[in-house]
């Protein structure tokens, strides 16, 4: 089995894989596979751990810590700071590896971990396997001593970075061109109580911006609860009470974005694309969407003469496409937006400071630059089912699937997803007719659930 998913380890904390005693053994395996990757015999291996404020984060980082100390590995601790903030630090202090302790937009009572390799990348499949192998061996052995310290003048140390925050909002302050500054605009920022509660607001406050700060004080459970970047109606209502010239949302671990206009109209991860590929002075070459990314996005760049592909859904697949196309823009209608000119990683904070950069380099409100892009209208309908199964293995689903693609041929688009968590068929239909697009994904998900139960 596989202990990663496709976003590192994730789960409630307290059940497996999220225990102490799991996590404790997962520090120590990967601990011992960066000791022996490791090529300078004169230094140890070294890992930074950040985590996002869940209440659950400070047992996992203790658990984590020690694990890592017993397998010979130094630990350098971050404390709350967004995913993306760990990826750079790690480049920054070459470390071997990076840690994040977050669930991103999960509830509180989840937890999970994501690793970095000592590049600011997500790791390997090749060094993710190693992990995950000898995290099976050591889970399935029945000695007394599963994790056996050889030797105990080689355990590693730990020391706490006092100045992460800074050095990281300094790198933040640095992607946004030295021309510019926000001295004129009103920008209200919502934390989602969450990792970057702290530092983005005060990004934008250093760049000059009017900051109104929302849902930037968590308890440790608040994390998420109706606010961030997947319950902005918070934000799109603080917006328009404060007259604000725009709206930032962050997700739990601030690796994702969604904004608002001053009319309070909301610019997701589409949107944001749409303005950073087209309206900027640079146009970019091509942008690397997913299979959930708008119809409307790939007609609009196309007018653009911008090119567009997909890439399965997950950060890790587009950074694999711009990569093969030698791209620079990419991400997903979630907020996940991939700037690799001024990140190796999706950046809430950075993506924000560009959309804002090209704001000043036109002279125009953020509902201006967003016109020349319309969303087909979406709908999409779950479809739980008593066990997982592939609908493409019954004909007359096949059947049904490709009668839908040939009616919206050229106009719309039919998208057919198994879910990677749970049994469930996610049916996905576009269409620049409503109801048409209502009415199919509806008929379809019935047809499923008739088919497969």
């Amino acid at each position: 089995m596989s202990y990663f998913g496709t976003d590192g380890i994730r789960g409630k904390f307290g059940e497996l894989p999220i225990t102490p005693d799991f996590i404790l053994k997962l520090g120590y395996v990967t601990g011992l596979v960066l000791v022996e990757n490791n090529d300078n015999p004169n230094r140890k291996p070294s890992v930074l751990i950040g985590k996002d404020t869940r209440l659950s984060g400070y047992v996992i980082e203790g658990a984590l810590q020690a694990g890592f100390n017993a397998a010979g590995v130094d630990v350098h601790m971050l404390g709350p700071l967004p995913t993306p903030a760990i990826a750079h630090l790690t480049r920054s202090f070459h470390a071997d590896a990076g840690v994040v302790i977050s669930a991103s937009h999960n509830p509180y009572y989840d937890n999970g971990i994501k690793f970095f390799s000592g590049d600011g990348k997500k790791l390997t499949d090749e060094v993710q396997n190693a992990i995950n192998d000898k995290m099976k061996a050591i889970m399935d052995t029945n000695d007394e001593v599963p994790m056996p310290i050889h030797d105990p003048a080689k355990l590693g140390k730990n020391r706490r970075i006092n100045d992460a925050k800074g050095r990281y909002i300094e790198f933040c302050k640095g992607s946004f061109p030295y021309q510019y500054d926000l001295s004129h605009l009103t920008v209200v920022v919502d934390c989602a109580n969450g990792a970057g509660y702290s530092v983005a607001p005060r990004v934008m406050r250093e760049l000059g911006a009017t900051v109104i700060a929302i849902n930037h004080t968590p308890d440790g459970v608040n994390i998420n609860a109706d606010c961030g970047s997947t319950h902005p109606e918070g934000l799109q209502q603080a917006v328009l009470d404060h007259s604000a010239d725009v709206g930032i949302a962050l997700d739990g671990d601030g690796d994702r974005i969604v904004m608002v206009d001053e009319t309070g109209r909301l610019v997701d991860g589409d949107g944001i694309l749409y303005v950073l590929a087209t309206q900027d002075q640079d146009r970019v070459a091509g942008v690397v969407g997913t299979l959930m990314t708008n119809m409307g996005l790939e007609l609009a760049l196309k007018a653009a003469n911008v090119e567009f592909t997909r890439a399965k859904v997950g950060d890790r697949y587009v950074m694999q496409e711009l990569e093969a196309n030698d791209w620079i823009l990419g991400g997903e209608p979630s907020g996940h937006i991939l700037c690799l000119d001024k990140s190796r990683t999706g950046d809430a904070i950075i993506a924000g400071l560009q959309v804002l950069a090209v704001m000043q380099a036109q002279g125009k409100s953020l509902s201006e630059l967003t016109r020349g892009f319309e969303e087909l209208p979406q709908k999409l309908v779950n479809v739980r089912l008593s066990k997982m199964q592939d609908p493409f293995e019954h004909e007359e689903l096949v059947a049904a699937f490709d009668k839908a693609r040939a009616t919206l041929e050229g106009r719309g688009r039919l998208l057919i997803r198994q879910s990677g968590t749970e049994p469930m068929i996610r049916v996905m239909v576009e269409s620049d007719d409503e109801i048409e697009c209502d009415v199919m994904a509806n008929e379809l998900a019935d047809k499923v659930k008739a088919v497969l139960g």
